[in-house]
């Protein structure tokens, strides 16, 4: 497995950066992937993918395992972490 792992700080609650996580999530669900939250974590699973979302007082971070069949499907691994990396600047504010 390949993995990508993304931390992103913010300054706000612990429930406002869920929230605002939301938007990264509709992404994931364009490709197949699932959220089940509990509490201020996140399991991610879809077709040969599975990973985490943690949310705490001062970061955000998203870690995707890619598997066999997400390579076999051209899936770049520094691309996504480049795409993850844009989208949850946009939604923290803190874009470069």
């Amino acid at each position: 497995m390949s993995d990508v792992r993304v931390v992103e700080p913010h300054n706000t609650t612990v429930a406002d950066a869920i929230g605002k996580v939301g938007a990264f999530e509709e992404l994931l669900r364009k490709y197949g992937v699932k959220a089940d939250w509990s509490g201020s974590n996140a399991q991610l699973k879809g077709t040969g993918v599975k990973g985490s979302i943690a949310v705490d007082a001062t970061n955000v971070t998203v870690l995707v395992q890619l598997g066999m069949l997400a390579r076999a499907a051209g899936i770049d691994g520094s691309k996504l972490e480049g795409s993850i990396r844009k989208r949850l600047r946009a939604a923290f504010g803190t874009d470069a």
